[in-house]
């Protein structure tokens, strides 16, 4: 992805041999303030390339538990840009908080990928790369950044669940972690996302 959240937009990071950059700035999703914009999340989001054998075994888990999963391996990716932000975005995630994401249309074209789509499957890496969480995407729309809604804004449950701070933590990752010359616009293409967890595994130290 592309997926970052921006704490969202990120760039859905795919390949499993993709670094998580220790601090550079998942600020996409959370801020930790605000810095999260992770979900921008999905589109800067790297993955500190975690064991193919670790993503197999947890798809195998996975679809044993959830039937109706695919055979094929989805997309890997994690939230936001940073360690930090990937683990805190997953957190929301993992509690109901955050069911939307969002990603810049413009980082997506840059880096070749496709626009996410109803029914695709995803696993979702926490900050040390591994395997925490299949999401499976249920809507997807593009809109202008200005338009973004309130609800969508909720929905990536992140900072103070407003509007206005959803544009705060989106433009100042966008301006800091786009992955397109263009970066930030007031107009720019939003591609907003929504999603459902469909399976989740805890981390290795609470098994």
């Amino acid at each position: 992805m592309t997926p970052l959240d921006a704490a969202e937009g990120q760039q859905r990071p795919r390949d499993l041999d993709q670094t998580l950059p220790e601090d550079q700035g998942h600020a996409i999703d959370r801020d930790q303030d605000q810095d999260q914009s992770q979900d921008q999340n999905r589109d800067q989001t790297q993955n500190r390339g975690s064991d193919p054998a670790l993503i197999e075994g947890f798809w195998e888990r996975a679809r044993a538990a959830v039937p109706t999963l695919p055979a094929d391996l989805p997309e890997v990716w994690a939230f936001g840009a940073t360690r930090a932000q990937a683990d805190d975005l997953l957190a929301l995630v993992l509690d109901g908080t955050k069911t939307g994401t969002a990603s810049s249309l413009w980082d997506l074209e840059a880096a070749g990928e496709r626009l996410p789509e109803p029914g695709d499957p995803s696993i979702v890496l926490d900050g040390e790369g591994l395997p925490r969480a299949v999401i499976i995407t249920t809507a997807v729309r593009v809109t202008p950044f200005g338009a973004v809604d309130e609800e969508h804004a909720r929905a990536e449950g992140e900072g103070d669940l407003t509007l206005r701070a959803w544009r705060e933590i989106h433009e100042r990752f966008w301006r800091t972690h786009a992955e397109s010359e263009r970066g930030f616009a007031p107009d720019m293409p939003v591609v907003c996302e929504r999603f459902v967890l469909a399976y989740a595994e805890p981390a290795a130290e609470e098994r």
